[in-house]
């Protein structure tokens, strides 16, 4: 298994990619609103991204995905794709971005609850977010990448919701997705040993019933098998010689 570690010079330009996918996230939230596209999201981020940010959207033409943003909407569960479904209130959907910046990537994730909440969805975008938290509250050297699975699995099981286990986190710099591959389960002190200078995402994805999903045949979008809602929330961090800095933080998180 390869992972690289940043340079001070390249950790500056993670750090630069990842304010600028956060400043997307705040941007696009005025417009998540009953009676908006997903497609509408996608073409105010993708005009965003590039014309103010001077950036890259790096979904567009992954591996043949065909829109900017990931656009996740109640039961689908990851990589949903941007198109004519219109929100209506009470959805949860999980806006997704990953932008290029001087040749480095930053991706992050964040939960968006449209026109008046759902108190079932609100409840399990919540969790999602405390288990991500959890989670990247475990990075710092020496530490293993099971003490992160373990910390967000046992919080999310403990209010009877289910860690999905075929998609995970992952390493990230030049390359969008390099290795390791960050776990959402496992137990502590198993897993590669963290080091200073590797950057990577925690991004657990948690429905409210089983774990089971099912990809669709667009071949992008994962959906539960039971219907059940899911949320997501994502950071891309940097392991510190202390600990971990969070590079994609929203403006209302910075200090």
């Amino acid at each position: 298994m390869t992972v690289t570690i940043k340079t001070p010079e390249q950790q500056e330009k993670m750090r630069v990619a990842g304010r600028l996918a956060a400043d997307v996230l705040d941007m696009i939230g005025d417009y998540v609103k009953p009676g908006a596209t997903t497609d509408e999201l996608d073409r105010i981020c993708h005009k965003f991204i590039v014309e103010e940010q001077a950036a890259i959207p790096a979904p567009l033409n992954y591996r043949g995905f065909p829109k900017s943003i990931c656009t996740s909407v109640n039961n689908v569960v990851c990589h949903g794709i941007p198109g004519e479904k219109t929100l209506k209130s009470g959805d949860a959907v999980n806006i997704d971005i990953t932008v290029i910046k001087d040749g480095f990537h930053g991706d992050t994730s964040r939960m968006f609850l449209v026109g008046k909440e759902n108190i079932l969805a609100k409840r399990l975008s919540t969790i999602a977010r405390e288990a991500m938290w959890l989670g990247i509250e475990e990075l710092a050297p020496g530490k293993h990448l099971g003490d992160v699975g373990a910390a967000i699995q046992q919080h999310v099981e403990s209010h009877r919701y289910s860690v999905v286990r075929e998609y995970c986190g992952h390493g990230i710099g030049e390359v969008f997705h390099e290795d390791p591959q960050v776990l959402h389960y496992g137990r502590r002190g198993t897993g590669m040993e963290l080091r200073e200078g590797m950057t990577l995402t925690v991004e657990p994805m948690v429905n409210a019933g089983k774990a089971g999903v099912r990809l669709l045949p667009d071949g992008w979008t994962v959906v539960t098998k039971d219907r059940s809602l899911s949320a997501q929330w994502e950071h891309t961090c940097l392991i510190t010689a202390d600990g971990f800095e969070v590079l994609t933080l929203g403006a209302h998180e910075r200090p």
